[in-house]
């Protein structure tokens, strides 16, 4: 046993200079590329994360645009809608009065026709009058006739 601890002590002697190398390379490594890579690393994740900012700013901003276009659309379609409405307002108003300008002189050619028929109906009740007088002559005329003849003879 006494030889192994012989030669791991040797062991340990001769990793010594090994060593001490590891922390001078180590030493080294921090004082000179350590500091500036970390500086590196910093930038780069400021520079991504600044990205990332304005990515999401843009998306805001493109966002809003969206939004503002879509109220945009909306305020059209309103528009374009209540155009719609006047316009079928305007049309429904013209098809109003064309249908009263129609019941108005159908109105007119009532009244015409019933004068006419009213005028038709006193002449002809007037012309029945006289015919009636005259059949009524006729009449007494038949009836004292035979009466007339009777009572001459």
């Amino acid at each position: 046993m006494t030889d192994i601890l012989r030669q791991v002590g040797q062991l340990l002697i001769s990793s010594i200079p090994a060593a001490l190398g590891l922390m001078v390379v180590w030493a080294g490594y921090r004082f000179i590329v350590h500091g500036k890579l970390q500086q590196v690393l910093e930038q780069r994740h400021a520079l991504t994360e600044g990205a990332i900012q304005r990515a999401r700013q843009e998306i805001a901003d493109a966002e809003a645009r969206t939004a503002e276009y879509e109220q945009k659309v909306r305020e059209a379609r309103a528009q374009i809608y209540q155009q719609q409405q006047a316009r079928r307002q305007r049309v429904l108003e013209q098809r109003n009065a064309a249908l009263a300008e129609a019941r108005k002189s159908a109105g007119e050619m009532v009244k015409q026709a019933r004068a006419v028929l009213e005028k038709d109906v006193l002449a002809a009740k007037a012309a029945l009058e006289q015919q009636a007088s005259v059949l009524a002559d006729q009449v007494i005329q038949q009836v004292l006739r035979p009466a007339a003849a009777a009572g001459g003879r």
